[in-house]
């Protein structure tokens, strides 16, 4: 299996400028409450990590021991972690722009036939360290968030959760979309840069970039765990 190195994360010293400018500071979300916060994992599944799949993002493989590390962080400090899974059933007709205008008749089929809840694909990659008290989400859209995709935000909303940290991939496909809609439904919103993989570091940084520009903050897994605890501290004064 091909190793691959993580991306590196590069923001633009007048883009970090700007955001300082408007927000006060270069993180807007430098103190993160535990308890209200949830780790949302995408698609850290067979179809898009497995070698031979269509949608495999090879980079994805490299950053499982970071989104592992930011996961067990968040649990052991009150929070909560979510993986979400795309699934097409269902979608071959409500999405027929996606599957029959965007896709080659026999990629379309393969698509449909592989991130099927029933097939291989669907399932979350092995070596993802998930536990018993986390939730499990299934998508029918590249944004969790969109109306009519997913459950997540009423799942969210009943546990507390007003504070996100985004991992998994695509960073600039299932994760954006997410991360943007979830800003809009007034979730704060945190990229975390090393638990993100796509298809290249020029589409990673572009990615991020535009998100940071006015969407949210991007911050490291170190970057983030340090948020939680100035969170954390606040919290118990």
């Amino acid at each position: 299996m091909e190793k691959r190195p993580m991306h590196k994360l590069s923001m633009p010293p007048e883009l970090i400028e700007r955001v300082t400018k408007r927000a006060g500071r270069p993180h807007p979300f430098d103190v993160i409450d535990p308890a209200k916060t949830a780790f949302v994992v995408i698609d850290m599944q067979n179809y898009f990590m497995k070698p031979g799949f269509m949608g495999e993002v090879p980079e994805a493989r490299e950053i499982v021991p970071n989104v592992n590390r930011m996961a067990a962080a968040l649990r052991t400090r009150g929070g909560h972690v979510v993986w979400v899974k795309n699934a097409t059933n269902g979608t071959r007709e409500n999405w027929s722009v996606m599957h029959d205008c965007l896709m080659t008749p026999q990629n379309r089929d393969l698509r449909y036939a592989t991130m099927d809840v029933a097939h291989e694909g669907h399932s979350l990659w092995p070596e993802l360290e998930v536990r018993p008290e986390d939730s499990q989400i299934a998508k029918s859209r590249f944004s969790a968030f969109i109306e009519g995709s997913s459950n997540i935000v009423s799942c969210l909303r009943q546990s507390g959760i007003d504070t996100l940290l985004i991992g998994g991939t695509a960073t600039n496909i299932c994760c954006e979309s997410s991360a943007r809609d979830a800003m809009m439904l007034n979730f704060k919103v945190t990229m975390v840069a090393d638990a993100l993989a796509t298809y290249s570091d020029a589409e990673h940084n572009a990615s991020l970039a535009t998100f940071y520009s006015i969407f949210g903050d991007v911050q490291t897994v170190d970057e983030a765990i340090a948020s939680l605890d100035r969170g954390r501290s606040m919290a118990a004064a």
